[in-house]
C-alpha cells in the first residue's frame, strides 16, 4: 500500500530530527580538547576524521530532506525535477527525498 505524502513528510521530518541531534553530538565530540598523549591524540585525530565525514554526510542528507519538504509544500513532490514525470512509489519508499525518477537518477547513463 502506498504511503501518503503526509506519512512521507512525517518520516522525513523524523529522520531530519535524528540527523540534527546526531550532528550536535558530533560537533560536541569535535569540540572536546585534544588529548596530550601523542598516541591517543593520533587515534583521536583519525576518529575525528571519521566523525567529520559522518557530519558532512548528515548535512548533505538534511539538505536533501529540506528540499523534499519544500517540494511537498509547493506541490511538486513525487515528480522528477528533470522531466516532471512521476517518481515510482518503490523509489520513494527506498529514498523518500529523491528528486529524480529512475531514468534521471545520477550515475545512470
Amino acid at each position: 500500500m502506498a504511503r501518503s505524502i503526509g506519512e512521507r513528510r512525517d518520516e522525513m521530518q523524523q529522520r531530519r530530527d535524528y540527523l540534527v541531534a546526531r550532528l550536535t553530538r558530533i560537533e560536541d565530540h569535535l569540540d572536546n580538547a585534544p588529548n596530550p598523549d601523542w598516541e591517543e591524540a593520533a587515534q583521536e585525530a583519525e576518529n575525528d576524521e571519521v566523525m567529520e565525514d559522518l557530519g558532512l554526510a548528515g548535512q548533505e542528507e538534511i539538505r536533501a530532506i529540506d528540499a523534499a519538504l519544500a517540494r511537498i509544500a509547493d506541490g511538486t513532490y513525487g515528480k522528477c525535477v528533470t522531466c516532471g514525470e512521476p517518481i515510482s512509489e518503490e523509489r520513494l519508499d527506498l529514498l523518500p527525498y529523491t528528486p529524480f525518477c529512475k531514468e534521471h537518477a545520477p550515475g545512470r547513463g
